[in-house]
């Protein structure tokens, strides 16, 4: 089958850690053919369907996973997107509006008859962070607006909170004001621009130092190893990006009963990988775009995360091909 990778540009991968590239290797050992382009390589042209110009390219046997050597190229060929076996979009955040656009061609795509994971509309339909108020059972209290007041009143009531950007990524502009609300005015101000911007705020958990929690979710079914990304130094933030420490550890009860229970329902939706972060007994954000922690959870525990992707990757293709 050709599997191709709507992706960042193959030479920025740090192949050590990169799940998009784990994916790949096990594609690869299957017999499947690699195909690779950009989100900016899509195009559509009346009369014709959605193209792009893609590298198929190969993997390097025995590469420094440290270097861009990783891989060599075998043709250049311009290919519709629907006579892919597949098509995945592994784009990184953020979620901005050449993104959005992307997922737009994707749907074009699709209705011409590509296999698209995950499913574009259900890429745009389930922003990573405001996807979690669907399931309010699940959550931390949170509050999401551009009201300067109604933030200090949640505020009072809480105490101590985390206020955050709706389109931030890898922990990037996440503040915690305590009781004493020290800089809520000034923080407040630049997150949401003088009532420009919309922000989230949650109630701050103290679970934190013991790791955001990443489970994943394959084809509605939770790995049964997550990947806790604990807070270093006097850091709040666990996101790997912003210096914490993964550490792979086995589902607790509560995390399994969130993966149960929203595992099934975001598969149905065409969410075939989603990463569900979690502190402590909350739910914390819905990742769809480009869930990562394949490498780390592997390479800690020894359980093929990569494997039981491609597996069910393999499973929904032949579903949508059978009569």
């Amino acid at each position: 089958m050709d599997l191709l990778f709507v992706a960042d540009p193959l030479e920025s991968f740090r192949v050590y850690k990169d799940s998009t590239y784990t994916m790949m290797r096990e594609a690869a050992a299957r017999g499947h053919r690699l195909w690779a382009c950009e989100p900016r390589d899509l195009r559509w042209q009346r009369g014709g369907p959605v193209t792009a110009p893609v590298r198929e390219i190969e993997l390097v046997a025995g590469a420094d996973e440290h270097t861009d050597t990783w891989f060599r190229t075998v043709q250049h060929r311009e290919v519709a997107l629907r006579d892919a076996g597949a098509v995945l979009m592994r784009k990184d955040p953020p979620f901005d509006s050449e993104y959005f656009y992307a997922t737009h061609l994707l749907g074009q795509a699709e209705r011409e008859g590509a296999r698209v994971f995950n499913r574009p509309a259900a890429l745009r339909d389930h922003p990573e962070k405001l996807a979690i108020l669907e399931f309010p059972q699940f959550i931390a209290p949170t509050l999401v607006t551009r009201d300067d007041e109604a933030i200090r009143r949640f505020h009072a009531e809480h105490r101590d909170i985390i206020l955050k950007p709706l389109d931030g990524m890898g922990g990037m502009g996440i503040f915690r004001v305590g009781a004493d609300g020290l800089n809520l005015g000034s923080i407040t101000e630049t997150l949401n621009r003088g009532g420009a911007q919309t922000v989230m705020v949650q109630k701050y958990l103290p679970e934190i130092a013991l790791g955001d929690k990443r489970v994943l979710v394959i084809g509605g079914e939770p790995v049964p190893w997550c990947l806790a990304r604990i807070p270093q130094g006097s850091e709040i933030r666990g996101n790997l990006a912003a210096g914490g420490k993964g550490v792979a550890q086995a589902l607790s009860t509560r995390d399994l009963e969130i993966a149960r229970a929203l595992g099934p329902l975001l598969a149905a939706r065409g969410l075939l990988l989603v990463g569900l972060d979690i502190i402590g007994e909350c739910l914390t954000e819905i990742n769809v775009t480009s869930p990562t922690c394949f490498r780390e959870i592997g390479d800690q525990t020894g359980f093929d995360v990569a494997k039981m992707f491609v597996d069910a990757l393999e499973r929904a293709v032949a579903g949508e091909a059978a009569p």
